[in-house]
């Protein structure tokens, strides 16, 4: 299967909508919130997709200085395209477009847990989050 990478061009939130409605990343994102989910792809600031033809089949979203660290919010592909290669080759161009020293970071969806070590990463053990309702102590 032919597919092509880009780290140029812009989607649409629609787009971006329905693929995680196909990748089942849609379970833990605003999807009916169209006011965030622009806001999630105006503000990042590494934007990679994978296309097969016109169709919108993966994206890696990220948030980076380029140098010292890579956030990856959103790594999603299509589930009829899973398991072809297609997240890992989302990695590899998000890693290609950053500077020598900087880290790739990413918190896992529940069912990619097993994914990312078979492909490099190493768990980290302390990463924390608060969730946005919940007040500081």
């Amino acid at each position: 299967m032919d597919i092509q990478y880009d780290t140029t061009r812009k989607i649409t939130g629609a787009e971006f909508i329905d693929l995680l409605r196909r990748s089942t990343l849609a379970e833990r994102r605003p999807v009916d919130d169209d006011r965030c989910i622009r806001a999630m792809l105006q503000h990042a600031n590494l934007l990679c997709t994978a296309w097969h033809k016109d169709k919108l089949v993966g994206v890696a979203r990220s948030l980076t200085d380029f140098e010292y660290c890579c956030y990856l919010s959103d790594l999603a592909v299509d589930a009829a395209y899973q398991k072809q290669g297609i997240g890992r080759q989302l990695i590899a161009v998000t890693k290609s477009k950053l500077g020598a020293k900087a880290k790739l970071i990413l918190l896992s969806a529940p069912k990619a847990e097993g994914f990312y070590p078979k492909i490099g990463f190493d768990a980290h053990r302390s990463a924390w989050i608060v969730p946005a309702h919940q007040e500081l102590r």
